[in-house]
């Protein structure tokens, strides 16, 4: 592929959005690492993205803020002129699981603007320039890829302002594919199931033992590589005639099973 192409992978500075920046990297793409607050992480993406055959470029905003997403995308397009490819990576749990009956607004109102709110509008901007870039003939045609998670269809009552975010996404996905498809933008949904990552690290006893005693289909944890895989596969063009499309990551926990 040519290596001028430019991706942006939001929340890209550990777990899963490390992993996909990694593997865009090993492909020759350009990465953009979008972080919110943990610099040296970034710095250690960025690294890692050279290392395995990309160029990247860190750059710090909170996807919940409409200026810090101005801000990115405006610095993003102000050095290399494209995007080809967003990645809605960047997502938050509850900094308190609760009861679905204690849940807080504040807890509600917070998760939802960085894992709906945010990815929307930044959706939406970015998907304003991608339609330019393509009627200019910049680019040939433009991708994005939200992460949502098997929490769109999985009750965790402990945790239910997650469980109705990415229920959201989905929704989103399937919106902005049905808008998009006609000006040249496809648009994807990788739906990760039990990932080994920061976020799950505080339930590793009871997903270990859950795993073992087969919630899974596939007995083991998915790692951040797993996603990265299925993004790009996209990202290189193996999907052309799919839109909208929902590509479950989960070692088959979505199947329905007696």
């Amino acid at each position: 592929m040519s290596a001028d192409k430019v991706a942006l992978v939001t929340g890209a500075s550990r777990g899963i959005g490390r992993g996909i920046a990694v593997g865009l990297g090993e492909r020759g793409w350009t990465v953009v690492i979008n972080f919110r607050g943990n610099v040296e992480a970034a710095a250690e993406c960025v690294a890692l993205v050279e290392d395995a055959g990309g160029k990247a470029q860190a750059i710090q905003a909170d996807v919940s803020s409409r200026k810090d997403r101005d801000n990115l995308l405006a610095q993003v397009l102000m050095t290399y002129g494209r995007i080809d490819l967003l990645v809605n990576n960047a997502g938050m749990a509850p900094r308190q699981r609760v009861d679905i009956l204690e849940m807080t607004e504040a807890s509600y109102d917070e998760v939802m603007n960085v894992n709906l709110k945010g990815p929307f509008f930044l959706t939406q901007a970015i998907a304003r320039n991608m339609i330019e870039l393509i009627r200019d003939g910049v680019i040939d045609n433009g991708q994005i890829i939200n992460i949502g998670s098997m929490s769109a269809y999985v009750s965790s009552t402990s945790r239910s302002e997650y469980c109705v975010s990415k229920a959201g996404m989905a929704m989103m996905t399937k919106l902005y594919a049905d808008r998009l498809a006609n000006e040249g933008i496809t648009v994807y949904e990788i739906r990760p199931g039990i990932i080994a990552t920061d976020m799950t690290s505080v339930v590793t006893e009871k997903y270990d033992k859950l795993i073992s005693e087969g919630l899974t289909p596939i007995r083991r944890w998915g790692q951040p590589d797993d996603v990265a895989k299925i993004c790009v596969a996209i990202a290189e063009g193996y999907l052309p005639y799919s839109t909208g499309e929902v590509i479950n990551v989960d070692g088959g926990i979505h199947i329905q099973r007696l």
